[in-house]
C-alpha cells in the first residue's frame, strides 16, 4: 500500500513539475510577445500624438470625411509594435478599421524591399482580375489569434494585437512602408478609417513626421511610393494604379502634390 502511494506521489510530483514547466512557457512565450524588436520605430503614444495632429487638419487638408483613423506599426517582421486611434475613444472610429490598419501597414511592409518601396496603393492594378498579381489578398489570411481579446484594450499598449504577427494583405491604399533616414527600411506603417485616398494622405503625412520616409525608389515619376491615380476602364497604363475615391471631399489633388510638399528620401528625411 505505501509502495502505491510512494509511486502516486512521485506521479503528482511530475504532474506539478510539467504543469509549471508549461506555465512557464506559455508566460515565456506571452512575454516574447508583448516585447517585439520596435527599435527605430515610434512608440504608441508618439504615434498617437502625430495622427491626431494630422486628422485634426480635416477634410479640406487631407479629403475625405473628415473621419477619426486607427494606425497601426509594424516592424520588418511583420509584428505589430503599437496599434492607436485618433479620436476620444476607441468607438470614435469605424470599428473594422482597427485590423484593417495592421493589415495595411503589414502589407506595404511584406512588398517593400531594401531598393524598392510600394504603398498598398501600388498594388491595386496588379491585384485585379486578369493581372499579373490576382489572388494576391489570398495569399496570406491574417492570424485570426492577433485580433482577439477584450475590447476594452483595443488601440491600447496593451492591445492584444501587439507583439504578433498580424498577417493579412490589402490592396487598397493606406500603408506605407518605414525607411530610417539611412534608407534601411524598418517596418510599415497602415491608416484607416477613412476613404482610401484620404487614409494614404494622412499615411503619407505621419510618416514624414515620424522621419522614416526615406524612401530609396518607388514607381512614380518621382521614384517615390506616392498613389498613382490612372485606374481607368479598369486598366492602368503605369501598372502600379489606383482609382479616385468617392466619398467627402476629394483628395486627388492633395495626393498629387505630396511629394512636392512632403518630399522623400533621405532630403526630405534629414531635418
Amino acid at each position: 500500500m505505501s509502495g502505491v502511494n510512494l509511486a502516486g506521489g512521485r506521479n503528482a510530483k511530475r504532474g506539478t513539475i510539467l504543469l509549471a514547466l508549461m506555465v512557464f512557457g506559455i508566460c515565456s512565450i506571452c512575454e516574447a510577445q508583448a516585447k517585439p524588436d520596435c527599435s527605430g520605430l515610434p512608440d504608441a503614444a508618439r504615434l498617437k500624438g502625430i495622427v491626431k495632429g494630422v486628422v485634426s487638419q480635416g477634410a479640406s487638408k487631407n479629403g475625405g470625411m473628415g473621419n477619426q483613423e486607427w494606425a497601426a506599426v509594424v516592424n520588418r517582421d511583420g509584428i505589430v509594435c503599437s496599434i492607436v486611434f485618433s479620436g476620444t475613444t476607441r468607438s470614435d472610429q469605424w470599428p473594422g478599421s482597427r485590423v484593417i490598419a495592421a493589415e495595411k501597414a503589414n502589407t506595404a511592409n511584406g512588398l517593400s524591399g531594401r531598393n524598392y518601396a510600394l504603398s498598398t496603393a501600388n498594388v491595386y492594378a496588379a491585384a485585379q482580375p486578369g493581372q499579373s498579381l490576382y489572388s494576391l489578398t489570398t495569399s496570406q489570411p491574417p492570424n485570426p489569434n492577433a485580433v482577439v481579446g477584450d475590447p476594452v484594450s483595443f488601440g491600447t499598449i496593451n492591445d492584444p494585437m501587439v507583439g504578433k504577427a498580424i498577417g493579412g494583405i490589402i490592396v487598397f491604399a493606406g500603408g506605407l512602408p518605414l525607411y530610417s533616414p539611412d534608407g534601411k527600411i524598418v517596418g510599415g506603417l497602415g491608416l484607416s478609417g477613412d476613404t482610401s485616398c484620404t487614409d494614404h494622405v494622412i499615411a503619407w503625412k505621419v510618416r514624414h513626421e515620424l522621419h522614416l520616409d526615406a524612401v530609396p525608389m518607388g514607381p512614380t515619376p518621382e521614384h517615390n511610393d506616392n498613389m498613382i491615380l490612372d485606374w481607368q476602364n479598369n486598366t492602368s497604363p503605369s501598372g502600379f494604379g489606383h482609382p479616385s475615391c468617392k466619398g467627402g471631399t476629394q483628395a486627388e489633388g492633395i495626393i498629387k502634390d505630396l511629394s512636392k510638399d512632403f518630399p522623400t528620401g533621405p532630403h526630405g528625411s534629414a531635418r
